[in-house]
Parts: structure tokens; C-alpha cells; sequence
């Protein structure tokens, strides 16, 4: 049953993002928004809802190791394999709002979610946590990222990108019911995938932490990854690597905020390995986008590979 579970929900993972960018397009086009703002909003935030289950919940039953490990995880599978399974479709073109605002923002987020994380070096506290306090300096920098997002719609033109045919107009009620149901079928899908690849895997002799940190954070991450390669597919670059930026500041600042604020996030040593992968594969992304102002076929091969030595790394240490 487990299988065939497994077989049912990537089929509804694939179909669910196909349906859900032609809607966040056709929203896009009718409002005369930029791609680029629907990939770091509607479709980054809902594609982040597992995270968002998963690591609140976590918060709230008191595991919260376990919601930190899954946003650094999901964030480096997102930046590796999501970007980078993607480039390998199609070549992902970068805006230059891209390159000197978001990925920044992105560096500037891996940083202070580090910085607030090392109690014991910087504050002599027994031990390294994100505190309440923490969680509302993290919550206020979501806000500052919804400032400029809201900034960002005022100001934005039509571009040359919105002026393509590849896109199917529908009505606006249309489109909003495509995209509703297209993330709802993207969190369903994504939901069985997990909860079915982990039975397997435990079936098969892996240990539960193990599944934890490869099978739970790349599961929460289908969502991100079927939704950019989807996007990519019919063309839709900003869509692509909009939703891998916003999606992970969204995890950092505001689920991350939020679980801290429900309860106290514990930071194990183990997770600062994590910390320097994930800002060195954000350097990583950020050094191939402004080098030609797209990530090519190449370039996301060598991501891909990247988050492959990575697992095997994750796999040898526990």
C-alpha cells in the first residue's frame, strides 16, 4: 500500500504544480505583475506550507531540533536540486532585482539566523538557542521582506517577459481557483510522498533520524522542486527562481520567527555543519546567477552534484 501511496502522490505532486503555475501566471499577466513577484509570494509561501506544518508543529509538541534541521535542510535541497534540476531543463534566466536585492536579502537572512543562533560564543549561555526574542527579531525581518515585496508591486511595470504568448490567459476567477487548488494538491501530494517514502525507508532498515534528515526535509522540499522544474518547463524563469528565494526566506524568517516565538529552538552542534553548507550553496547559486545573468545547464549539474556529496556526508555522519 506504501508503493502504491508513494506512485498516487507523485502523480498528484506533478499534475498539482503543473495547474498551479498556469494559475499563478494568469494571475500574474491579468494584474500586470511581474512573474518575478507571484514566484517570491503566492507561489513561494505556498509552496513552504509542509515546512511550515512540519516545523511548527514541531515548535508546539516542544521537538523543536527538529524544526530547525528541516528549514536548512529544505533550504539547501530547494538551492541545489531545485535551481539545479531546473537549469538543466531549461537555462534559468536571472533578473538584476534578483542579483542585487534578493539574493543579498537571502545571505544577509543565512547570517543573522546564524549569528542569533551562537548563545554559547557570543552571549555565554549554556546552550544555543533561538529565543523568543529571537524569533521576533526574525519575524521582523519577514516584515521588512513584505515591505518590499508590497514596494516592489507598486513600482513594478509590465515587462517584456508578461508580453509572451507561451502563458494561457484565464479569468481571474479561473486562475485563482487553479492556483487554490494547485498548491492544495501540491501540499497533498508532497504530504503523501513523505509519509509513505518514510515507512519504506524504515522498513527497509534506515534509522528514523536518518529519515529525518534526508526523506522528511527533501519531502517538504517537492513542493518547491516539481513547482520550479514545472515552471521552468513552460518558460517561466522568474517563476522558478522566485519561488526558491522567497521560499527560503520565508522558512528562515518566518516560520523559523514563529516556531522560536511558540517555543525555543535548541541548536545542536551537529546543525552548524548545515549552517556553513547552506550559506556556502547560497554563495554558490548567487556566484552562477550573476555570472551571464542565468544558472545553465552546466552550472545546475554542478549544483545537483553538490546536494548528491552532501547526503552522502549526511549518510556517513549519523
Amino acid at each position: 500500500m506504501d508503493f502504491i501511496l508513494l506512485i498516487i502522490g507523485f502523480i498528484i505532486l506533478i499534475k498539482a504544480a503543473d495547474v498551479f503555475v498556469d494559475g499563478a501566471s494568469s494571475i500574474a499577466k491579468l494584474a500586470k505583475m511581474p512573474p518575478l513577484l507571484i514566484g517570491l509570494t503566492i507561489v513561494a509561501f505556498g509552496t513552504s506550507a509542509p515546512e511550515a506544518a512540519v516545523s511548527i508543529n514541531a515548535a508546539i509538541k516542544g521537538a523543536n531540533d527538529i524544526a530547525i534541521g528541516n528549514i536548512l535542510g529544505s533550504n539547501i535541497f530547494n538551492l541545489l536540486v531545485a535551481v539545479g534540476i531546473a537549469a538543466m531543463i531549461r537555462p534559468i534566466k536571472v533578473q538584476r532585482t534578483t542579483i542585487i536585492k534578493e539574493y543579498p536579502l537571502s545571505i544577509y537572512s543565512v547570517g543573522l539566523l546564524f549569528v542569533l543562533s551562537l548563545d554559547q560564543m557570543l552571549a555565554g549561555q549554556s546552550e544555543n538557542l533561538l529565543t523568543r526574542a529571537d524569533g521576533i527579531i526574525l519575524l521582523f525581518g519577514f516584515a521588512i521582506f513584505m515591505f518590499y515585496l508590497i514596494q516592489m508591486a507598486f513600482l513594478s511595470k509590465e515587462t517584456d517577459s508578461m508580453e509572451d504568448d507561451t502563458t494561457v490567459i484565464m479569468s481571474m476567477p479561473k486562475s485563482i481557483i487553479f492556483s487554490i487548488l494547485g498548491i492544495a494538491g501540491v501540499v497533498l501530494g508532497g504530504d503523501m510522498v513523505v509519509k509513505s517514502a518514510s515507512t519504506i525507508a524504515v522498513m527497509f532498515g534506515m534509522s528514523e533520524t536518518l529519515v529525518g534528515l534526508t526523506i522528511v526535509a527533501v519531502g517538504t522540499s517537492l513542493p518547491e522542486l516539481v513547482t520550479s522544474v514545472t515552471a521552468a518547463r513552460k518558460g517561466e524563469s522568474d517563476i522558478a527562481i522566485g519561488n526558491v528565494i522567497g521560499s527560503g526566506l520565508f522558512n528562515i524568517f518566518f516560520i523559523l520567527g514563529v516556531s522560536a516565538v511558540i517555543s525555543p529552538v535548541r541548536v545542536s552542534e551537529k546543525l552548524y555543519f548545515d549552517f556553513i553548507v547552506l550559506a556556502a550553496v547560497t554563495m554558490l547559486s548567487y556566484f552562477f546567477s550573476i555570472s551571464g545573468k542565468k544558472v545553465d545547464k552546466r552550472e545546475g549539474l554542478i549544483l545537483t552534484l553538490t546536494y548528491v556529496a552532501y547526503i552522502v556526508y549526511i549518510v556517513i555522519r549519523n
